[in-house]
């Protein structure tokens, strides 16, 4: 019988969740509605690259695209560009 090498971590996990169930309500509320929405913008769709190191690559410019809007969205364009002249 063998066991996977981060399977203690996964008991541990397990554990933590047992003791705290609330901890996986805040993290699908905090989590999940950016990975939401940046699906909604590619389209529901599945990656248009290959390999994992293109679809990192792809999914990093998605992040950062959702970021960057988000950020516009809190703080106004002007503010942005004046903290990344600075």
């Amino acid at each position: 019988m063998t066991r996977w090498e981060h399977e203690g971590i996964v008991e541990e996990m397990q554990a933590r969740l047992d003791h705290a169930p609330e901890m996986m309500r805040t993290r699908r509320q905090t989590v999940e509605h950016p990975f939401g929405t940046i699906k909604a913008w590619m389209g529901a769709t599945h990656f248009l690259t290959r390999t994992i190191e293109r679809v990192s690559t792809e999914m990093s410019l998605h992040v950062l695209a959702y970021n960057m809007k988000r950020i516009i969205k809190l703080l106004g364009s002007e503010t942005l560009m004046t903290a990344m002249r600075a």
